[in-house]
């Protein structure tokens, strides 16, 4: 029986997809739930499981083809995976005089080979499988490549460091096989360097690549435009004592680890401070609908993190209604899952408010841009040691500096301000992580 392969039902937000790479050839066997093909959309990576088991017979899509839901990609013949299991059961029931010799060593060596060729083949990358015709690569040398991709897939990064490598070793063993008298006869008819500032370095450190970007870097890229053209985005300042918030994870950091499984962060701080603000002032929870304004009566909080792919935000659900240690275990798993491209759509849907932290980078002070349709955002940035006047008093505190960009179209600077000197109170006069139900 013939069975098709359809792109599974994408959400409403996800017009269409990307095939990334087929893991199996036509020809070849399938088990069922094995991973036929990875595909992209503009948030996630998702898996591709064989509905059934049997033989691949037909490939309708290439890699890097865009699909939509419910499109037949491919075709398995089930009754193939039927007769493959009838020829193994009469070869293992043949007579001990049919069986064969065994391989020889030489011929055992080149069977595993060709194993190993035809796993690496599986997982590289189009573009890293250009790169390498391009350079005209042996087999067995991109066999020996360990893929940093999702599930060991090998990226074009990946190629590109071993080309570079064996450049490097090339290099090495020419100035090794030079004798010095050569080398000292180098030197002497060498030309002199040109001094003119206007004389262009050697063409191939000149060197150009073209690498297409991929189907969430095109969203992302979209959607900044989108929010930049759209609305009318102002950004408003403050900054606020760390102090207390650091003191409370000195004290409670062991035992709250202890009692929940989880490190006790800043974010978690940082969410709970967001959240009583929108409570105080809902309009900047609120996003705009055409002539209509939407207010929002929960609080889903997007929280940036950055991916291998780029930059994703998944949403912490009803953030009014969870304690530290919960918010924390889902920043905490929300960031692992990214990094291996696992989160779903679902998580990375929806939200009211948004919040980004580019002082894990270092970042002092940045205007983030408003995640769309949200109407604001928080900008966290790195806590350092600075002068402040306290009481007439010069004195050094952890200062961190709130950046808040709102869409002025429905949320005026008063309300604006308003709200981030809310969270600046609530982040310097906290309460005890423990103390909460």
């Amino acid at each position: 029986m013939l069975v098709e392969v359809k792109v599974p039902v994408l959400s409403e937000s996800v017009a269409e997809a990307t095939l990334v790479a087929w893991h199996k050839k036509i020809g070849e066997s399938v088990k069922r739930s094995e991973n036929l093909i990875d595909i992209e959309t503009d948030k996630i990576v998702m898996e591709m499981p064989a509905p059934n088991a049997g033989v691949l017979k037909e490939i309708r899509k290439p890699d890097g083809s865009t699909v939509t839901s419910g499109e037949v990609i491919a075709v398995i013949d089930t009754d193939a995976a039927v007769e493959e299991a009838q020829d193994k059961e009469s070869e293992e029931t043949k007579p001990i005089m049919d069986i064969q010799p065994k391989e020889s060593a030489a011929s055992a060596d080149k069977t595993i080979t060709a194993s190993q060729e035809s796993q690496t083949e599986s997982l590289l990358m189009p573009a890293a499988r250009k790169l390498a015709d391009d350079y005209r690569l042996n087999p067995s040398d991109i066999a020996n490549i360990k893929g940093t991709g999702l599930g060991g897939r090998i990226l074009k990064e990946d190629v590109q460091a071993l080309v570079d490598k064996q450049a490097t070793n090339t290099t090495e063993q020419v100035a090794r096989a030079t004798p010095p008298q050569s080398q000292a006869k180098s030197e002497v008819f060498l030309p002199q360097q040109s001094t003119d500032a206007n004389q262009l370095p050697p063409s191939d450190s000149r060197k150009e690549r073209r690498v297409p970007m991929s189907r969430l870097r095109q969203t992302i890229a979209q959607r900044l435009v989108q929010s930049q053209s759209t609305a009318a985005i102002l950004t408003t300042f403050n900054e606020v004592n760390m102090q207390a918030v650091m003191n409370l994870r000195a004290r409670y950091k062991l035992e709250f680890e202890k009692e929940y499984g989880v490190k006790l962060g800043f974010t978690s701080f940082f969410v709970k401070a967001v959240v009583a603000a929108l409570k105080k002032f809902p309009i900047v929870n609120a996003s705009v609908d055409g002539n209509d304004i939407i207010y929002h009566d929960y609080y889903d909080i997007g929280i940036a993190v950055g991916s291998s792919r780029g930059l994703v935000v998944p949403v912490i659900r009803n953030a009014d209604q969870l304690t530290l240690a919960e918010i924390e275990k889902q920043i905490a798993d929300f960031a692992k899952r990214a990094q291996e491209g696992k989160l779903t759509l679902e998580e990375l849907s929806g939200g009211t408010f948004s919040i980004t932290n580019g002082g894990v980078f270092g970042s002092m002070l940045s205007t983030p841009i408003i995640n769309p349709p949200q109407s604001a955002i928080l900008g966290i940035h790195a806590t350092k040691d600075r002068p402040v006047v306290e009481n007439g008093q010069i004195v050094v505190r952890p200062m961190n500096y709130l950046a808040l960009s709102y869409d002025h179209r429905i949320i005026d600077g008063r309300e604006a301000v308003l709200a981030l000197v809310a969270m600046k109170e609530a982040l310097e006069y906290p309460i005890s992580p423990l103390l909460e139900a």
